[in-house]
């Protein structure tokens, strides 16, 4: 499913209008027709009073539209304007004149206190107040409607966005509506997909209002849900070496867990031999954790990380392999930082750097934006940050954008971690994850994502389809522990225990019905 930005929204509307002849006043009915069917869906019409809040633009007159439908469905409906009626103009300015002719009470709401009254007395709220295009604060009478209805404890379904959202991020603008249920039109929005905004959602309904597939399916439309394909089925007759070499060059004095997890997380992914490049000083330690690692000592510097005497051992050793990854655990000594701009220079093989080895190359990004195999980094938003060169805070205000402009200059995949982690790829498309949760926030977590990424490789999928799969499964095998033991206290050893049972139900289809939600985004009605 593609998801849209605010601006490719208002060319989808504009597209509709003039090119297929779907006049505004009807994408206005359908998108008021599709709220009131899930309304119908959800709650009783007939004895109960619903209060619409409407703004003073195309989401009020959606508003206008649903206090219609409700009214004629027999319900009591009291309209609350929150905008001068001379702000209306076209489609919403038509509905709200048949509003008035129906004889609806409209009510214009000039303080919270009468917002109160009218939230206290309804059964349902429908919040069409901003719709997606919000670019400014929230605040005067606006602030307090949205702070007023959030405290009635009353059921709220949200026109298109909870209002205070900021569309093409998910940002709360000041404040939000808490919303119980959202019917979003023609795409979901960025912002319905991204935290906080997803959270304030509650369900997420998708309408297409009659846009025809060619529109929902544009190529221009470059952000979409991740949801990738299935994995080769294993050869019954395969070997270790039939399920994908890879190299985990990671490690440094005080830094066991990383490298550890990272190897043997190909294993519990599906991967076939894993090779673990680390300080030789180390390599008795995890021997006895990872016993199925076939471990490589590697000479050490003066701190305890990998030397840079050890580069042209790791490049041969790197020739044979599907997947080379660089980074977990492997330290800031400055000569072992060195040694993975070398690499990334060298290695002819498709290469993944994460943590240390994502610092190594911010200091000459030309080392990874030159290289002809392909490459993905795995940052967390700090790491994103030195990638980019911009502070944190820049990165979190959009990250979509953030992701999108970093992996087409540089040429590579950049999976940016997070809550709904976003997968950017070189060419400009940009995929949301939806598996995953917040137990997940813990060390180590992302060493596992390292692994799951290679075994997707020596499954058999292409580049991309191994990230965007090894994603997903990561995602998965922690909605699996936090479903059998809750998400606090999870830890990254017990996602890489439950990736073999992920990588099983994904192949028999059964994620969804096992877990009891879905990743495929909003329900289409």
């Amino acid at each position: 499913m593609k998801i849209a930005r605010v601006s490719q929204m208002r060319d989808m509307d504009r597209m509709a209008i003039e090119r297929y002849g779907i006049r505004e006043e009807l994408l206005m009915e359908n998108a008021g027709e599709a709220v009131y069917f899930a309304l119908s869906r959800r709650y009783a019409m007939s004895g109960k009073r619903f209060a619409v809040f409407c703004g003073g633009g195309n989401n009020g007159g959606d508003g206008f539209v649903v206090a219609r439908k409700l009214h004629a469905a027999g319900a009591a409906v009291d309209v609350c304007l929150l905008a001068d009626p001379e702000r209306f103009s076209g489609a919403a300015q038509l509905n709200r004149e048949i509003v008035m002719a129906l004889g609806l009470p409209v009510k214009r709401i000039v303080d919270a206190g009468e917002a109160a009254r009218v939230a206290q007395g309804a059964d349902v709220m429908i919040d069409a107040i901003f719709g997606t295009g919000l670019a400014r604060e929230v605040s005067g009478i606006y602030l307090e409607v949205i702070e007023a209805v959030n405290r009635c404890g009353k059921p709220v379904v949200s026109v298109d966005i909870p209002s205070g959202v900021q569309g093409d991020t998910g940002r709360v603008m000041g404040a939000a509506v808490k919303a119980d249920l959202t019917v979003t039109f023609g795409l979901p929005k960025i912002g319905n997909l991204l935290y906080p905004g997803y959270d304030l959602c509650g369900d997420l309904f998708v309408t297409h209002i009659s846009f025809p597939p060619e529109l929902q399916e544009a190529p221009w439309l470059d952000v979409a849900l991740n949801l990738p394909g299935v994995l080769p089925p294993r050869d019954p007759d395969g070997h270790k070496g039939s399920f994908g070499q890879a190299l985990f060059i990671c490690g440094a004095a005080s830094y066991y867990g990383a490298p550890f997890l990272a190897a043997y997380a190909f294993l519990r992914a599906g991967g076939g031999y894993s090779r673990l490049a680390v300080p030789a000083a180390m390599a008795p330690f995890i021997a006895v954790e990872g016993r199925e690692i076939v471990l490589v000592p590697m000479a050490e510097t003066s701190t305890g990380s990998i030397s840079e005497e050890n580069a042209d051992g790791l490049l041969t050793l790197s020739e044979d392999m599907e997947m080379v990854v660089m980074g977990p655990g492997l330290s800031l000594d400055q000569e072992t930082q060195r040694l993975v701009v070398d690499l990334a220079v060298r290695i002819e093989r498709p290469l993944l750097l994460d943590g240390d080895g994502i610092t190594a190359v911010c200091s000459d990004l030309d080392c990874i934006r030159h290289r002809k195999a392909p490459t993905v980094l795995t940052p967390h938003p700090g790491e994103m940050a030195r990638i980019a060169g911009v502070a944190t805070a820049e990165i979190q205000a959009d990250r979509v954008a953030a992701v999108q402009k970093a992996a087409r200059d540089l040429g590579v995949h950049i999976v940016l971690k997070g809550a709904h982690s976003l997968i950017g790829c070189p060419d400009g498309r940009v995929y949301v994850n939806l598996s995953g949760n917040s137990g997940m926030g813990s060390a180590g977590s992302g060493d596992v994502l390292t692994g799951a990424i290679a075994a997707m490789l020596g499954l058999g999928l292409g580049f991309e389809e191994a990230v965007l799969k090894g994603v997903f499964i990561h995602g998965l095998a922690g909605d699996l522990v936090a479903q059998s033991m809750g998400e606090d206290g999870m830890t990254a050893r017990d996602v890489l225990e439950h990736l073999p049972q992920a990588v099983r139900l994904d192949r028999e289809g059964r994620a969804e019905d096992v877990l009891g939600r879905s990743y495929r985004g909003p329900i289409i009605i």
